[in-house]
């Protein structure tokens, strides 16, 4: 899967171990670039369902349309499908089958 970053201080964050590790601490830091990993070795996002440990899952209200999937708990590394327009299936919902890109927005603990 192709990522890209909603800004250069984000992506040069997650590219760069030491500023990983100095901005999230060494276990957070482990886990955002497992994910990020993980997403990068994926044909599509529906893969990502394979990966329990992920827990990758649609956001909803004030957030509907991002995605996101588990770090350590309670941060969350929040994404979008990285497509225009987003593919969707009949129903109206995105199609995890379809998404080859995202653009990671945040890492964050979206439930404050």
């Amino acid at each position: 899967m192709r990522i890209s970053f909603r800004s250069t201080r984000l992506e040069n964050d997650c590219n760069d171990s030491t500023r990983l590790v100095r901005r999230y601490g060494p276990e957070q830091a482990r886990l955002i670039r497992r994910r990020l990993d993980e997403l990068e070795a994926a044909p599509n996002l529906a893969e990502m369902r394979n990966l329990p440990q992920a827990r990758c899952h649609e956001l909803a209200h004030d957030r509907k349309g991002q995605l996101a999937v588990d770090l350590r708990h309670p941060k969350r590394l929040v994404f979008e499908p990285g497509h225009d327009p987003v593919p969707r299936k009949p129903d109206g919902g995105v199609d995890w089958n379809q998404i080859t890109a995202i653009r990671v927005l945040e890492i964050v603990d979206y439930h404050d």
